[in-house]
Formats: C-alpha cells, sequence, structure tokens
C-alpha cells in the first residue's frame, strides 16, 4: 500500500492549487520588486475569497478560476511588467 500524503483533493481543488502554483511561477519571471508584490496581492486574494466565498458555490468559484486564468495569461505575457489593482469604497452618504 502507498503512503497517503494528506486528504484527497477534489477536482476543484486541484484546479485552484494548480492556478496559485501558476502564478507563483509567473512572478518568478518578473522583477523582484514585482515578484513581491505580484506574490503578496495573489497570497492576499486567496486567503480572502477561501474565506469569504462558500465551499458549495461551485458556479461562483468555476467563474473566479476562469477569471484567474486569464489574469495568470496577462501576467505570464512579456509586455505585463508589474500588477495593479483599484479598490473603489464608498461611504454610506454616496451611492456607487
Amino acid at each position: 500500500m502507498g503512503a497517503s500524503r494528506g486528504p484527497r483533493l477534489s477536482g476543484m481543488q486541484k484546479q485552484v492549487l494548480a492556478l496559485y502554483r501558476g502564478f507563483l511561477r509567473a512572478a518568478r519571471s518578473k522583477s523582484p520588486d514585482d515578484r513581491h508584490q505580484i506574490e503578496s496581492f495573489v497570497s492576499a486574494e486567496f486567503r480572502r475569497n477561501s474565506k469569504l466565498v462558500d465551499r458549495k458555490n461551485f458556479l461562483y468559484i468555476e467563474y473566479l478560476l476562469c477569471l484567474g486564468k486569464k489574469q495568470l495569461e496577462q501576467i505570464n505575457s512579456p509586455a505585463t511588467l508589474g500588477l495593479s489593482s483599484l479598490t473603489l469604497r464608498y461611504s454610506e452618504n454616496q451611492k456607487p
């Protein structure tokens, strides 16, 4: 019998982990400052989504995977130098 290496992962869990590893690999091809920024952003996003998204909401997880794959393609592009994000916050007095 083979030794078990932890819990068995579903296909979707494997896809999420592969996407995460893909981002980390892509970050290695960038400058040290951009690499740190990409790794920090990706880590924070994956952690945030792991806490906010219900594990049984497969449709939304598939959407996030598709979005992540597109973002990974952009980061892998030689023309992409770094990563930026935009966060909009509204006060309760303002309408979006």
